[in-house]
C-alpha cells in the first residue's frame, strides 16, 4: 500500500496555484473561482452516488478520488486547510454520531 495521504493531495493542490493555467486543471480551475470549482465537486459527488447506488466497485474508486480531489481543491480556494477539517472530525469522536448531531440541533 502506497504512503500517499489527503495532506500529500492538499499539499499538492496549493503548489498548484502559482502553476499555468494552460498546463494545469487545477490552477485552471482556481482562475474559475469558487463557484465552478464547488459545481465540480458536487457533480463528483453524485457521480460517486451513483456508483454506489450501481454496485460498480472499479467507477466507486475513481469517482470517490475525483471527489475527494475536488473536495480538497474546494477547501484550498476556501481557505480552509485539511488540518482544520481533520481537528472537527476529531472533536466529533468523542460522542456518538447522533449525540454529536443532535448537538448541532440536526435531524436523521
Amino acid at each position: 500500500m502506497s504512503d500517499f495521504s489527503l495532506a500529500d493531495l492538499a499539499q499538492i493542490i496549493a503548489s498548484k496555484r502559482g502553476a499555468d493555467a494552460a498546463r494545469s486543471y487545477t490552477k485552471s480551475l482556481f482562475e474559475a473561482g469558487t463557484p465552478r470549482i464547488a459545481k465540480k465537486f458536487g457533480e463528483e459527488a453524485v457521480e460517486t452516488v451513483i456508483a454506489a447506488m450501481e454496485g460498480d466497485r472499479k467507477n466507486l474508486t475513481s469517482e470517490a478520488a475525483d471527489t475527494l480531489y475536488h473536495l480538497l481543491v474546494l477547501l484550498e480556494a476556501g481557505g480552509v486547510a485539511l488540518a482544520e477539517v481533520l481537528a472537527e472530525l476529531e472533536t466529533r469522536t468523542v460522542q456518538s454520531g447522533h449525540a454529536e448531531k443532535a448537538s448541532r440541533g440536526e435531524r436523521k
